[in-house]
């Protein structure tokens, strides 16, 4: 008689995790947090170490599953090859017996795809448990050169891999790459104003005045709670407070691509408390809903507004606003520890697209400041193509020293501007250029 299929709960949820990211494109946190609500606290650490393990070594588990099976995995089934990358993961970098992860996963491609596909996942995973992770990037790597063999060990695609090694010194592409698989401490932030940094709990944050790292739930904390406070990455804190501090002339502010409103939350305090208003601009009205949602405890005078509006064509005229805040859509290269599975989702062909928008982009916050105003152009990408290549065809502004207006921040300054690191900093690898419109 067949042996009784059983359900695992943890695996299932990142089964479930895994298939809605690789056939629909969803972001594996926001998944992940709707399938643990129902688990156990074991459970729930299980499932958010397989999904968050399995999508930053997705590619690298590829290639030893085509040659642990003897084909390309593209012959493999979708959600027979997302049952062979989590047990993957179980078998080669989770304390999981063998039996026990070969076993788990065939009961869970049996009941979730089917009982015919059973036996190739049984045969594929005894030939990936035949070998430690090590000895399958020996073997796989040894006639790649070293861009090719960084790329395999530390699990990431390789034009990203020549992408950093353009920006960063030789000496540190190792440790950059490394510190993109290492999960992020979350990191807090206040609302200027309205709440004060000891009310995060946790550590204060190494650079931010307004920042904390704290462990656990954030939603326990008071002030996060009662939007009083917030979760952001402190290099996007950085930003926001390098363009606050910012000498400009009088005048409202502006964030060009809001959503979803972390940095307008924070810009929104400071413009406040130099007398001034922040207009937060998003074009996608669910995304503007969760910046409006972000800026709901301020209120008085100068209290933040949101529109729902795109910023190439904006909603408002020429030289409106003192600060702009130019936040550009882009391939999201130095969030990866944030959002591992990005780094297989994006492809070298999206580029073009993306820098065709983020000059648009910055031309627009140009039009919409000031003569004598500040614009922050920033993206959550180190690469030249969206960095300096962008500002460098900037026209009527003058590019001011950014590290100037962060001076707490050792080794980030790249000539006039500012690139934080992950391996140096503990931050988002965030890119900040910070440029003043010249009167006509």
């Amino acid at each position: 008689m067949a042996r009784r299929r059983t359900a695992d709960p943890a695996r299932t949820a990142a089964f479930r995790v895994l298939r809605a990211v690789t056939a629909d494109g969803a972001y594996a946190n926001l998944e992940l947090a709707k399938q643990r609500s129902g688990l156990s606290g074991a459970d729930a650490a299980f499932a958010t170490e397989l999904t968050a393990g399995t999508c930053r070594a997705m590619g690298s588990y590829d290639e030893i599953i085509a040659a642990a099976s003897g084909r390309p995995t593209r012959s493999l089934q979708p959600a027979v090859l997302d049952a062979l990358r989590l047990g993957t993961h179980q078998l080669l970098a989770m304390r999981v017996p063998a039996h026990a992860a070969i076993a788990a996963t065939v009961d869970l491609a049996a009941l979730h795809v089917g009982e015919r596909v059973s036996g190739v996942v049984n045969a594929i995973l005894r030939r990936v448990s035949a070998h430690s992770l090590e000895e399958w990037l020996a073997q796989l790597g040894s006639d790649r050169d070293e861009v090719g063999r960084l790329a395999l060990a530390y699990q990431h695609p390789r034009w990203v891999v020549e992408a950093f090694a353009e920006v960063v010194p030789a000496g540190e592409l190792e440790a950059l790459l490394a510190a993109d698989n290492r999960p992020p401490v979350p990191n807090l932030v206040v609302r200027p104003g309205l709440a004060e940094r000891s009310e995060l709990g946790g550590e204060p944050a190494r650079y931010s005045p307004f920042g904390a790292y704290a462990e656990g739930d954030p939603g326990a904390v008071p002030a996060v709670a009662q939007g009083r406070a917030g979760v952001q990455d402190e290099g996007s804190q950085l930003v926001a407070v390098a363009l606050a501090r910012a000498e400009a002339v009088d005048g409202p502010w502006l964030d060009l691509c809001a959503g979803p409103g972390g940095k307008s939350a924070l810009l929104a305090g400071l413009a406040m408390e130099q007398g001034s208003r922040l207009v937060a601009s998003e074009v996608a009205p669910h995304r503007a809903e969760l910046v409006a949602a972000n800026l709901r405890s301020y209120s008085g005078d100068h209290a933040p507004v949101t529109v729902v509006a795109d910023g190439t064509r904006p909603a408002w005229g020429q030289g409106v606003f003192a600060k702009v805040l130019a936040d550009v859509p882009c391939t999201g290269l130095g969030a990866l520890r944030r959002r591992p599975e990005s780094r297989w989702r994006r492809q070298p062909s999206d580029l073009p697209g993306l820098v065709t928008l983020q000059k648009a982009l910055l031309a627009s916050a140009i039009a919409s400041t000031r003569p004598g105003g500040v614009i922050g152009y920033v993206t959550c990408s180190p690469h030249a193509a969206e960095t300096t290549e962008v500002v460098a065809d900037a026209e009527g502004v003058e590019v001011l020293t950014a590290a100037d207006y962060l001076p707490e921040v050792t080794n980030a300054a790249v000539g006039s501007y500012l690139q934080l690191w992950p391996h140096r900093h503990g931050t988002d690898a965030m890119f900040l250029a910070l440029l003043r419109k010249r009167a006509r």
